[in-house]
């Protein structure tokens, strides 16, 4: 019968423990940052030889052949795991951006990107956020499949004048919309309901809006004079250093819900905020919002507030696509008018 650890013990043991899945973790992506600059270098050299003429279809076939002879322990290295090598290193060639982040993301996600992103940017994109935010391939596919791109690139962050000033980085952090399917709540539910299953889901709550995020509290308790107040969920953000409110909405956005969050966000940074951080942020996650209510709302606030929207299916995708065809057009009528204008 094994002896109960003292106190003492269990924590100094726990953190042998926390070394040897740290050594794991570090030994398992140094084999996948081997495996994808393999993967890089192979597809350089045959994307040279077919480029130049000097190789055919044929030889590709029969370097695959060989190899499989050769390295027969090796899985990926047949005729359409060569010419997947050999797209993957033409659609990063030359961009010194993406080319750095390359070997941080596992060769599974970098397949995934290049069967399902379309065109360079959204390419650059998922490798960009695939490597800041460490997705799974599962994790990946669902972003994928709910349009992050689109909704990221057409729909920007809605945030006030207060926000982009106290946290410049906040407008690429936050988005003006989330998917929360994986919630499964039906279309009808309470913000009771809603609260609940994000904190029965933090995971991939946090997932969605960036691992940065570390949860504080549900019914986050403010007493302010003889009164309580509860934020319905509280966070703290790494990279901006401050605590992020989130009050949750299941209708349309509604100007006096900023008021609300004005004064949750006071209450933080006078009771809770500690020195060395940052000033409080506030989101405000609804059912729906009409875009000019939110802009004049945002545009007179001094709270350091945004606005977002979230759905409880996967977007429509081919919608967000036509959503981000149009933004491109309009951007590029403002730049023509703008350039004409200039001359």
């Amino acid at each position: 019968m094994r002896r109960p650890l003292r106190v003492t013990l269990r924590a100094q043991f726990e953190e042998v423990a926390r070394i040897i899945r740290a050594g794991r973790l570090t030994a398992h992506m140094q084999v996948d940052a081997a495996h994808v600059e393999t993967c890089w270098k192979v597809g350089g050299y045959i994307s040279e030889k077919v480029g130049s003429a000097q190789w055919g279809e044929g030889v590709v076939d029969d370097l695959a052949e060989y190899l499989g002879g050769a390295f027969a322990d090796l899985k990926g290295f047949n005729r359409r795991g060569l010419y997947r090598m050999k797209q993957f290193h033409e659609a990063y060639a030359g961009d010194k951006k993406v080319s750095a982040l390359l070997t941080q993301i596992g060769w599974t996600n970098h397949l995934l990107i290049l069967s399902k992103a379309h065109g360079a940017e959204e390419r650059q994109f998922y490798v960009r956020v695939c490597a800041e935010e460490r997705y799974s391939t599962r994790e990946l596919e669902r972003q994928i499949d709910a349009a992050l791109f689109e909704r990221a690139i057409a729909a920007p962050a809605r945030t006030s004048r207060a926000l982009k000033r106290t946290h410049p980085a906040a407008q690429t952090i936050f988005r003006d919309s989330y998917s929360l399917d994986f919630l499964g709540l039906p279309d009808r539910h309470s913000e009771a309901d809603l609260r609940k299953a994000i904190v029965g889901d933090l995971k991939s709550f946090i997932i969605e809006f960036g691992r940065d995020f570390a949860f504080v509290g549900e019914e986050y308790r403010l007493q302010v004079g003889m009164k309580d107040f509860h934020v319905d969920l509280v966070f703290f953000h790494r990279e901006l250093r401050c605590l992020v409110a989130f009050e949750l909405k299941i209708e349309d956005f509604r100007p006096e819900y900023l008021g609300q969050m004005n004064f949750y966000l006071e209450a933080l940074d006078r009771d809770v905020r500690k020195p060395h951080e940052n000033h409080s942020i506030g989101i405000i996650l609804c059912k729906g919002k009409d875009e000019e209510v939110v802009e004049y709302a945002l545009s007179r606030t001094l709270s350091p507030a945004a606005v977002a929207e979230y759905t409880t299916k996967l977007p429509d995708k081919r919608l967000l696509e036509n959503k981000l065809h149009e933004f491109f057009d309009s951007s590029v009528r403002e730049m023509r008018e703008k350039y004409e204008g200039a001359g």
